[in-house]
């Protein structure tokens, strides 16, 4: 059982669970059910961390777990809104896109994960080499354990601004309602894997999925250091960049986590929302 959640977890929750949604779709072209289906995957990850822990430890709350989970409703409850704005959206657009609304809808699922992975990433890049962005994204990055949740815990602003430039190109050319709903979808089970307590062996899917192996390198806390691994669906983006970073047999715990040059990084979520414009707050990470 251990082998089969270690090796089958992360394919399992991404394609299986986005196969369920897609087909929901397809049988009664309604995604309003989509948030019922991510409680489902919040609560397979909860499950699966207890069953087969990366790091023990990081199942325990610190007194962040009230604060994760306003995160993870604020979030959640932008890209309900974003979906919602799409036919606003498709409205105020003076053309017709051209977006391929004759393929199967997997297909179009597919074609908008691996636009919105390339324009997701590339925000992500730049947020740790400019500073403005750096200040919003290091909300993220004070934490010190990951677990599932901690996919969700983003400034709202830096989300906002992760949505417009990652989704932008595709409401352009035209993407529906409900493939604008299961990239939604999509996205949160992605977070969820990213960051996921699970000791996973993913395989032959390690070299493409950007999944919590290939993330905690991400998460280390000195600049440089954990300035790698930036892709949100895959790793296709690292290579490219030159960001791709592996070396087998790693572990991490959390003393490797966090951001060095600020461990009084404040804990709370409203102190968390308003330390980015903090004049006198340094956000910038240690390089030793």
């Amino acid at each position: 059982m251990r082998w089969l959640l270690s090796y089958g977890y992360a394919p399992a929750m991404l394609f299986g669970l986005t196969g369920i949604a897609v087909w929901l779709v397809q049988r009664d072209a309604s995604p309003g059910w989509l948030p019922a289906l991510l409680g489902l995957a919040v609560l397979l990850s909860f499950g699966a961390e207890r069953m087969l822990p990366y790091q023990p430890g990081w199942n325990r709350p610190r007194g962040d777990a009230w604060r994760d989970l306003c995160h993870a409703l604020v979030n959640e409850g932008l890209n309900v809104t974003a979906v919602a704005a799409v036919p606003l959206l498709a409205a105020l657009r003076p053309w017709h896109g051209p977006w391929p609304l004759a393929w199967p809808l997997w297909a179009q699922l597919l074609l908008a994960v691996l636009s919105a992975d390339a324009g997701i990433t590339l925000v992500h890049w730049l947020s740790h080499h400019w500073r403005p962005l750096w200040r919003l994204h290091a909300v993220h990055h004070s934490v010190r354990r990951m677990y599932g949740f901690n996919g969700l815990m983003k400034h709202p602003l830096h989300q906002l601004l992760e949505t417009l430039i990652g989704t932008g190109p595709l409401l352009l050319a035209g993407l529906p309602t409900a493939v604008a709903a299961l990239l939604a979808f999509a996205v949160s089970v992605q977070l969820l894997l990213q960051h996921a307590n699970v000791d996973m062996r993913p395989g032959p899917w390690d070299r493409l999925m950007a999944w919590a192996p290939r993330h905690r390198y991400h998460h280390q806390k000195f600049a440089g250091v954990g300035d790698v691994n930036f892709g949100l669906f895959t790793n296709l983006w690292d290579y490219l960049l030159g960001t791709a970073a592996w070396q087998p047999g790693r572990r991490f715990d959390s003393d490797d986590l966090g951001m060095h040059s600020r461990p009084d990084y404040p804990d709370g979520y409203l102190a968390q929302l308003r330390e980015p414009f903090r004049r006198s707050a340094s956000t910038r990470r240690s390089s030793t």
